[in-house]
């Protein structure tokens, strides 16, 4: 057990909440995508078997091994094919950006119903020490994950949802030039998800905006009802 511990990103008994989290995280991601591209007129990931909330079909098995043991992870990408928009570089923007964006709203839905929990009294009222440790372990894993999900996702490099968003803006020239540059940039990427050193200076930043994201949204709710600030 040991062992394990030391080389999963959360500690074991955590590892069922972070499973949780990553499952509702990622399906509700590419989901969104689908279903955007789908509405917009492009059925491929509808006809793909791609438009639904059943995890198995958006799960990458490589993809989330190594989200838990290197903190670095990733879903089945949804296809999309923007030929079949009426404006797709507008619609191509919203599909790519539908996808941070319903990650931001579940770091606020958690945190809203995070602080309801203590705004009702339910949080007081649980008197089993593990049931009260797993609601904080969950609340505390799926709050700043989607929370860094969404900002992670805006970056724009190559292969993430920032970069498409770029790509559909920039001016014709701008985009063939970005694509002519695409597989270097995507090096970049790579560097600073893998050396540590640059990760102290990239990734850990953003989870720490993460994490305040969620705090503040959090004590924000708190205050709306009522409730003392912690």
């Amino acid at each position: 057990m040991d062992s394990l511990d030391r080389i999963l990103v959360y500690p074991l008994q955590q590892l069922p909440f972070f499973l949780i989290t990553i499952v509702i995280a990622f399906t509700v991601h590419e989901f969104a995508h689908a279903y955007f591209a789908n509405k917009f007129g492009d059925p491929t990931a509808r006809l793909l078997g791609r438009m639904t909330l059943n995890p198995a079909v958006h799960f990458d098995l490589f993809g989330i091994i190594l989200l838990l043991i290197a903190g670095f992870g990733w879903a089945r990408p949804v296809p999309v094919n923007r030929d079949n928009f009426s404006r797709p570089r507008l619609m191509g923007v919203i599909v790519s950006a539908a996808g941070p964006i319903s990650n931001l709203l579940l770091g606020i839905l958690g945190s809203l119903i995070y602080a309801v929990l203590y705004a009702t009294g339910v949080m007081d009222s649980i008197a089993n020490d593990q049931l009260l440790r797993a609601v904080h372990w969950f609340f505390g894993i799926f709050i700043p994950f989607n929370f860094f999900l969404f900002i992670f996702n805006l970056i724009p490099l190559p292969p993430l949802d920032g970069y498409r968003i770029v790509e559909d803006v920039a001016p014709r020239p701008v985009r063939a030039r970005m694509q002519q540059a695409e597989q270097w940039t995507v090096f970049i990427f790579l560097l600073i998800i893998f050396i540590p050193g640059l990760r102290n200076y990239t990734i850990q930043p953003l989870s720490d905006w993460a994490a305040q994201l969620g705090n503040d949204f959090f004590r924000m709710f708190l205050k709306l009802f009522g409730y003392g600030v912690l």
